[in-house]
């Protein structure tokens, strides 16, 4: 078989150890491999390929990004991006492994549901997407989050400021919630619990009055600045799918600028942004992105197309590419509840 592999959408730790896996998995059945460069415009925009072998995928294990490159390909503006890309699956390869989040995933169910041999593996760093417990690159980010809250805690200490953490979660707040537990936040907001201005400085100020000098919050940058009981913010920056770019809208700094205002205590942000994406993966990642990526290989060798990897109570089993972006997969109550014991 000639099979390709795409990573689209933005980067993530883990990626390449997902390459890895997929190569050798295919190769130990004598099929080829073939690298599809910079997402779904390798196929779009030209075809743009090679082929993968075991020196080229060699050592890439502990590396970051992705050795194909990623665009954010707009595949329906102009329209007929689309058909674009099914026709040049159907003429240069026998299948597709197509890596990515909601809106890869979503390319790759509809190419499935109009045949294509297509197979997909999920990658966000929110760790959104639905019917599954892992994404590649969400330990990662989580990890530096609670790198970077170690380290905030002694410069807040030392000056006794509040310090207000931005992380990605663009519906989500699992990289917040896991990464503000992890990393001992004093307070976390996330889409999925409604909080105001009011609540956040109140518990700031009832820290103070029981003898904390400082205050670490962490804010999901995709909170809204409305939902905080904020005015209306101006529009944001969208990127080459349209979609907007939250780190744009500085909800971080909003909130760093309201505690100082409400409390009167000295506040500072920080925005993580790509730190957050940056780097090598953590052992979770690649072990991770190793299982689900063989795991995809086997599905494509095994000729069951539309479906992907999912990761259910530690084990790898499949579910339809469709089944992963029905919803967002929000955190549960529970989860922040338990975080919420240590604010």
């Amino acid at each position: 078989m000639r099979i390709g592999v795409l990573t689209a959408g933005g980067d993530a730790p883990g990626l390449n150890a997902a390459l890895r896996a997929i190569g050798r998995s295919v190769w130990a059945q004598s099929h080829e491999l073939i690298g599809i460069h910079d997402g779904w415009a390798g196929l779009a925009d030209g075809y743009r390929a090679e082929e993968l072998t075991r020196h080229r995928l060699s050592g890439i294990l502990g590396l970051g990004g992705t050795a194909l490159g990623s665009i954010r390909y707009n595949l329906d503006q102009p329209a007929g991006g689309r058909e674009q890309v099914l026709r040049v699956i159907n003429e240069k390869l026998d299948a597709l492994i197509a890596i990515g989040g909601d809106g890869t995933l979503a390319i790759a169910s509809w190419l499935a549901e109009q045949g294509a041999p297509v197979v997909g593996v999920g990658k966000t760093l929110d760790n959104d997407l639905a019917n599954t417990d892992y994404c590649i690159g969400f330990d990662s980010a989580v990890s530096v989050v609670a790198e970077s809250l170690d380290r905030l805690h002694t410069t807040a200490a030392s000056h006794h400021r509040v310090l207000v953490l931005e992380t990605m979660g663009r519906a989500t707040g699992w990289v917040a919630t896991m990464g503000g537990l992890a990393g001992g936040a004093d307070y976390i907001v996330i889409p999925e619990v409604p909080v105001t201005l009011t609540d956040i400085a109140e518990h700031v100020r009832r820290r103070h009055r029981q003898g904390s000098s400082f205050s670490i919050v962490v804010v999901a940058e995709g909170v809204s600045v409305e939902s905080l009981g904020g005015p209306a913010t101006r529009a944001s920056e969208t990127d080459a799918l349209g979609r907007e770019q939250l780190g744009s809208r500085g909800v971080g700094h909003f909130v760093s600028d309201q505690i100082a205002e409400l409390t009167g205590f000295e506040s500072r942000c920080t925005v993580l942004g790509y730190l957050q994406r940056g780097g090598s993966p953590t052992a979770v990642d690649r072990i991770w992105a190793t299982r689900v990526g063989a795991a995809a290989a086997d599905l494509v060798m095994a000729g069951r197309y539309g479906l992907m990897p999912t990761v259910r109570g530690g084990e790898v089993d499949t579910m339809p590419i469709r089944d992963a972006i029905s919803e967002p997969h929000p955190v549960p109550e529970h989860l922040y509840r338990l975080a919420a014991r240590f604010f």
